[in-house]
C-alpha cells in the first residue's frame, strides 16, 4: 500500500486595490508606513511581501477602493506587474487545482489572516484622526464615476493678480436639482473629459471645498472650489495639469462631471467655544476659507472660540482671497500673512511666523478646546513640525507627545499634497 505525500501550501490574504473606483489620490501611498504602496499613470498597487495588514491604509481612503482582499496561494500572489495593468479587480478564485493546490496538499494559513485581520480592521482610526466630536455628520460617496452628478458652472473668477505668476482661480459649481451636501473641510471629485496615453479616462482630481455648507450663496444649491492652474511640477518641470487647466478654463454655464463628496475627518468642530489654528499655503486655503465663512455667517460668532490663521504665499499678488482677509475685523479673526519672495525683503514662511507668535499659539494648544489644520503643499509639514517642536519645548510642552493626543482626540488634522 503507497501512503499518500502531502505537501503544504501556504494560503494568504492578499491586499488589492480596486482600479475601477480608485480615484488616485495618493492618500494609501502617503499612509503606508512600510511602503508596499506604489503606483504608475495607471493604476495604484499593494506590494504583497511588503503589506504588514497594519490598516493605516483603510480608514483614510474615501471611495473604499483599498479595502479589497483575496484569498491566494502565497507563491503564486497577484505581482505589481499583473496589478498595474488591470481595469478591474479579478474574482476570488476557487482555492482548488485550478488555484494550484493540488489534492495532496495541505494548506496552512499565514499569521496575518483572516481573524487577526477582521480584528485588525475594526480597531480604530489606522492612524488617521477621527473628526471632532461635534463636526456635523458627513456624507460621502453620494456620486460615483459611473453616475456622477452634473454640475453648471455659475462663476469662474481670478483670485490672482493678472501679473502674477500663478493663475488661481475661484470657480462657482451650481448642482440644480442635485443633491450634493457638503460640509467644510470635505472634497469633491472632478472627471476631466478626454482620455489619456492609455486611452482611458482621466482620473478624478480632488478638490478641497472653499465654501461652507449653505453653499457660496446662502440657501443656492451651490458650492466653490480654489484651482491653480498646473502648468510646472513640484521640480519646476513644465506639465500641464489635465483637471486644473479644463477647471480654470470653464466658463459660464459649461457643465461639469462631479464625484464625490469625500471625507470624514478634515472637519470643523461644531460647539460653542472652540478654537481653530488654521495653517496653509496657497490653494490650501479652501478648507479654511470655507471654515471661517461658516463662522462669519452664524448668527452668534460671540459663542464661538478664538480664530487663528497662518497664510503663505511667494507674494500678496499671489495669496488667494488676499484682499477680502485684510477686510475681516481683527476681532473676528487673527491673520498672519508669510510672504517668501518679496524683493529686497527676507523670505518669510509660515512657521516663522509660528515662532513669533509663539505665545499665543502655545496658549491655544494649551486649551483643550483647540483644533489644528494644515493644508496646501506637502514640504510645509517638516517646518511646521519644527517649528512647534520649538515654541512647545520653550514652554515646557513636549510637542511629539502633544501631537500624537490632539491626533488621537480629532483635533489635529493634515491634508497635504
Amino acid at each position: 500500500m503507497t501512503t499518500a505525500t502531502t505537501t503544504p501550501v501556504t494560503i494568504m490574504r492578499q491586499h488589492l486595490i480596486d482600479p475601477e473606483i480608485c480615484i488616485r489620490c495618493n492618500t494609501c501611498e502617503e499612509t503606508c508606513p512600510v511602503d508596499a504602496i506604489s503606483h504608475d499613470s495607471r493604476n495604484y498597487v499593494v506590494d504583497a511581501s511588503k503589506c504588514k495588514y497594519c490598516y493605516n491604509c483603510i480608514s483614510p481612503c474615501p471611495t473604499g477602493a483599498i479595502d479589497n482582499w483575496r484569498h491566494v496561494v502565497a507563491e503564486t500572489a497577484y505581482p505589481l506587474a499583473e496589478q498595474l495593468l488591470w481595469d478591474t479587480l479579478p474574482e476570488q478564485v476557487a482555492l482548488d487545482e485550478s488555484a494550484g493546490v493540488g489534492a495532496g496538499d495541505t494548506a496552512t494559513a499565514l499569521p496575518d489572516d483572516v481573524e487577526k485581520i477582521a480584528a485588525a480592521s475594526t480597531s480604530g482610526q489606522g492612524g488617521v484622526a477621527p473628526p471632532p466630536w461635534s463636526a456635523a455628520h458627513p456624507y460621502i460617496n453620494l456620486y460615483s464615476i459611473q453616475k456622477p452628478a452634473v454640475a453648471t458652472v455659475s462663476g469662474n473668477f481670478r483670485l490672482t493678480a493678472p501679473d502674477a505668476s500663478s493663475d488661481i482661480r475661484h470657480i462657482v459649481l451650481d448642482f440644480g436639482n442635485a443633491s450634493f451636501p457638503v460640509l467644510e473641510g470635505q472634497t469633491i471629485g472632478i472627471l476631466a473629459p478626454g482620455l489619456d496615453a492609455h486611452g482611458k479616462p482621466h482620473h478624478v482630481r480632488l478638490y478641497s471645498v472653499a465654501s461652507p455648507r449653505d453653499g457660496e450663496r446662502p440657501r443656492y444649491n451651490n458650492l466653490s472650489l480654489t484651482v491653480k492652474r498646473v502648468t510646472a511640477d513640484h521640480e519646476g518641470k513644465d506639465v500641464r495639469g489635465i483637471a486644473s487647466n479644463y477647471l480654470c478654463d470653464l466658463k459660464k454655464g459649461d457643465k461639469v462631471n462631479v464625484v464625490g463628496p469625500y471625507g470624514t475627518s478634515f472637519l470643523m468642530p461644531n460647539h460653542p467655544g472652540s478654537n481653530l489654528l488654521m495653517i496653509c499655503t496657497g490653494t490650501g486655503s479652501a478648507p479654511m476659507r470655507a471654515m471661517t465663512e461658516r463662522r462669519r455667517r452664524k448668527a452668534q460668532p460671540k459663542e464661538d472660540g478664538k480664530l487663528m490663521l497662518f497664510f503663505g504665499a511667494r507674494t500678496p499678488d499671489e495669496l488667494p482671497y488676499f484682499g477680502p482677509l485684510t477686510r475681516l475685523p481683527k476681532e473676528f479673526i487673527d491673520i498672519n500673512f508669510a510672504f517668501s519672495r518679496i524683493p529686497a525683503q527676507p523670505r518669510q514662511y509660515v512657521q516663522d511666523l509660528i515662532r513669533s507668535r509663539a505665545d499665543e499659539v502655545v496658549g491655544l494648544l494649551r486649551s483643550e478646546n483647540t483644533y489644528l489644520y494644515l493644508c496646501g503643499l506637502k514640504g510645509m509639514e517638516k517646518g511646521v513640525d519644527e517649528a512647534f517642536t520649538d515654541i512647545c519645548g520653550r514652554n515646557g510642552l513636549e510637542w511629539k507627545a502633544l501631537q500624537a493626543q490632539l491626533l488621537q482626540n480629532g483635533r489635529y488634522h493634515v491634508e497635504t499634497y
